[in-house]
């Protein structure tokens, strides 16, 4: 039997919903000859971290506050922590055997920086982001909770997901495949929530197929 052709790492901070779909889609027809070699969590007690772990994933945990103990508890003392943490994060996934082809950031909470993202991109491998918006709209946390607020206030009428590719601006770099999602009148904030994640699970196994499908074709 051949070994998968392309090998994920993927981000986490939480529930693993996003990273259960990708595990599902992996070697099956939405992600063929594609297996996750390893999981990255920044918190310890993330639920998908038990779901790497049931499907025989390696993982990893990878906290920042190691890092903010080790510097003063100032704006400069937290840009260095954060500068560590990042190049750290780099250093561990460059050294990982085999290499990822892709990192798909699946809910990371964590903004990366070019000390990170420039010894990742040196290397040749892709960072992939899924966020809970379209392009150019509501940046960063609680996106969906703000798009709910401006949907109330009659400033939107749909909102929508995407996945991008990451780039030190937050959540602004090129959109690979994005979805709209249409508001509902009388909507609770814990309904569109259920919906739009409804939507991530299916679109980040789509945007990250459309990556591996463009490494392929300069390969």
């Amino acid at each position: 039997m051949t070994s998968p052709q392309f090998k994920l790492t993927v981000l986490i901070s939480g529930n693993g919903s996003n990273l259960q779909a990708l595990i599902d889609a992996c070697d099956s027809s939405a992600l063929p000859n594609t297996s996750i070699t390893h999981v990255i969590s920044n918190r310890k007690a993330a639920f998908g971290l038990e779901r790497a772990k049931k499907a025989s994933i390696p993982t990893t945990y990878h906290n920042l506050v190691a890092y903010k103990k080790r510097h003063p508890d100032t704006p400069s003392g937290t840009q260095a922590a954060r500068t560590e943490y990042d190049s750290d994060l780099a250093k561990l996934i460059l050294d990982l055997d085999p290499r990822p082809d892709v990192i798909v950031c699946a809910g990371w909470m964590h903004i990366l920086t070019p000390d990170f993202l420039n010894p990742i991109a040196g290397a040749g491998i892709r960072v992939i982001n899924l966020h809970p918006a379209l392009p150019g709209e509501f940046a960063g946390a609680g996106a969906i909770e703000r798009a709910w607020e401006a949907f109330r206030k009659g400033e939107i009428k749909r909102t929508g997901v995407m996945i991008h590719e990451v780039i030190a601006e937050v959540d602004a770099g090129e959109a690979i495949v994005t979805e709209e999602v249409l508001m509902r009148e009388g909507e609770t904030l814990e309904d569109l929530e259920t919906r739009i994640h409804g939507v991530e699970h299916g679109l980040i196994v789509e945007g990250t197929r459309r990556t591996l499908e463009a490494i392929k074709s300069k390969r």
